[in-house]
């Protein structure tokens, strides 16, 4: 019998779902990723460390949700590009409609490098999150809530869309640099 510690991950099957989820209700799947050596993306792209893909259907083909690797072909600047993410370096999954998703604990090695060196997604105005102090073995889940749409990102959608300030009554995204 199998128990809690010898099972697989939750994050590919989550991130199925909100993938899912948000093809399903109309709104744009956006992954945000922590870029080491085992990434395949542009680099050109990459910003402290981490990118944001767009992986809607009419930004990428030949799309794979795997339970190790997400891989797509998706064009940057006009140019084709092979896309491969181990799931383990996605720290979030959202909307960018509307900001509803996942966020995810960061890989090991951003933990290692400490909090000049990684960013981590958290509530503005909450507890601090798993998300923020996560034992390396754990794999928890928060839920990113933003209280409005959020704007439009930079074009080639490789920008996530930036949250409105917080200080009404739900919690709104807030990148933590």
């Amino acid at each position: 019998m199998m128990n809690a510690q010898d099972s697989t991950s939750t994050r590919p099957y989550l991130i199925r779902a909100l993938y899912e989820w948000c093809t399903d209700n109309g709104f744009t799947p956006y992954v945000a990723v922590r870029v080491d050596d085992s990434v395949q993306v542009p680099r050109e792209y990459v910003k402290d460390g981490e990118i944001v893909l767009n992986i809607s259907y009419d930004a990428t083909s030949a799309l794979q949700l795997g339970n190790d690797f997400i891989e797509f072909k998706a064009r940057f600047g006009g140019k084709p590009r092979d896309i491969m993410v181990p799931v383990g370096r996605v720290i979030a999954i959202y909307a960018r409609e509307n900001g509803q998703g996942m966020a995810f604990p960061p890989p090991v090695d951003a933990l290692v490098d400490g909090p000049s060196a990684s960013s981590a997604l958290s509530a503005a105005s909450a507890p601090p999150s798993p998300a923020e102090a996560p034992e390396p073995s754990a794999d928890r889940v928060v839920q990113l809530v933003t209280p409005e749409s959020a704007g439009e990102g930079e074009p080639g959608g490789t920008e996530p869309p930036r949250p409105p300030a917080g200080g009404g009554s739900r919690p709104a995204l807030k990148r933590v640099k």
